[in-house]
């Protein structure tokens, strides 16, 4: 089959915004800052829920957006289509700028296809996600279909890139002229840096975001049957914490590769490795009966050094239902690993993000969501100190992210 020279650009082109990404991380999107005196946290009381400095959950947030209603009258005849690439974190951010498209050129959205991460292979959007909650939550905001239309042809369709958290002015002056002139286009979205911070002033598309990236995607049956046997079988290793446990984002190969290994001083910078790790949570009061769940996916011998501090430190493989290892842990993709990491980690009692990034930026946002703003970042705090609250990520001490824009 003939492959369209411009699919082969707009792949080119969006492998390599990903790695520019991952070279512009800076560290303020990942140390994190003291507790200001006249900010306060959810609730930093410490409960009687077993040893350790386990805090209280935060106090009930509603939304804070109106859901947008669009006039069937208002509907153009172009379709715009798109893919989730690279991960849940990416996922509900390629979906809030879809829709957000979508919704200013008065177009119809396709629901997208699932590309691998490392082979590029297709898989569709129900294999992971509810297909029905999708559409049902964004009826009269925008026009969705399952499918695209077999007269729109993916050859013919012109790529067009869009930056992450795309303005009103950029689709205007960018993506209108070339969705008028050919009516169909394909996004595809780049992240020129991690941003999910809360905006100064808020924006006419703020109530879409809010709206796309907090109310449009549940995981599918089976996938959330997993995510949940999971969870439980974490709280059922964690009888002496009564049922709390810890999800901690600790990837070797990404250690490996930004060179966090072996260093045991804890210092502002974007990632820590195992042993830090430990002693980081060992510092804030945590005991060696307390309960990890790392995002690691098999056991690496790198990973002792925590398990000697945390003997019940697990992977997805220690703790996966064994019928369900097949189909989500020893297939070809990592695609089902990630989501499972994605989603307990935001169901976690405390979340600790070894590594910066959008996953601790787009978890810590489903966490405020869901009011589990127990996100504890390490960090060489001045003066040594062991208080738990000044390990508390800025985006919940200073109330810093987008999230806050949605819930009140």
């Amino acid at each position: 089959m003939a492959v369209d020279p411009r699919q082969i650009v707009a792949g080119v082109l969006t492998v390599t915004m990903f790695v520019m990404l991952g070279n512009m991380i800076t560290r303020d999107h990942f140390a994190s800052l003291p507790v200001d005196s006249d900010i306060s946290i959810h609730s930093t009381s410490k409960q009687s829920l077993g040893n350790g400095p386990w805090i209280q959950d935060g106090a009930s947030l509603k939304p804070c957006w109106t859901k947008p209603v669009l006039q069937e009258a208002d509907q153009s005849q172009g379709f715009v289509t798109f893919s989730l690439t690279n991960g849940p974190e990416y996922h509900v951010s390629q979906i809030a700028d879809a829709v957000i498209v979508a919704r200013y050129l008065r177009a119809t959205l396709v629901i997208p296809d699932i590309r691998e991460s490392k082979s590029g292979d297709k898989r569709n959007f129900e294999d992971i996600y509810d297909v029905d909650n999708f559409m049902r939550s964004l009826d009269a905001v925008v026009k969705v279909a399952k499918t695209q239309p077999a007269e729109v042809s993916a050859r013919n369709l012109v790529v067009v890139k869009v930056p992450n958290r795309v303005s009103e002015d950029y689709i205007a002056e960018n993506i209108e002229p070339v969705f008028t002139s050919k009516g169909n286009i394909r996004l595809a979205t780049y992240f020129p840096s991690v941003n999910m911070k809360k905006m100064k002033e808020q924006s006419n598309i703020d109530s879409i975001a809010c709206m796309a990236m907090f109310g449009t995607l549940e995981l599918q049956p089976e996938v959330n049957e997993v995510v949940e046997s999971m969870v439980e079988r974490l709280r059922t290793l964690s009888a002496k914490s009564k049922g709390q446990f810890i999800a901690v984002d600790l990837r070797v190969d990404i250690l490996e590769r930004k060179s966090c290994q072996g260093d045991s001083a804890l210092k502002s910078k974007s990632c820590y490795g195992p042993e830090e790790i430990g002693m980081f949570l060992r510092k804030v009061g945590f005991n060696k009966d307390t309960t990890l769940y790392l995002t690691q996916s098999r056991w690496d011998s790198s990973l002792d050094a925590l398990k000697d501090l945390f003997p019940k430190t697990y992977t997805k493989e220690s703790i996966m239902p064994i019928d369900k290892k097949a189909k989500f842990l020893y297939s070809e993709s990592s695609e089902l690993e990630k989501v499972i990491d994605f989603y307990v980690c935001s169901e976690s009692d405390v979340f600790v993000p070894a590594i910066s990034g959008l996953f601790y930026a787009n978890v810590a946002g489903k966490r405020i969501a869901s009011e589990k703003a127990q996100i504890l970042v390490p960090a060489d705090i001045p003066g040594s100190s062991a208080a738990l609250t000044d390990y508390i990520s800025h985006y919940v001490s200073k109330k810093n992210h987008f999230a806050y824009s949605c819930f009140c």
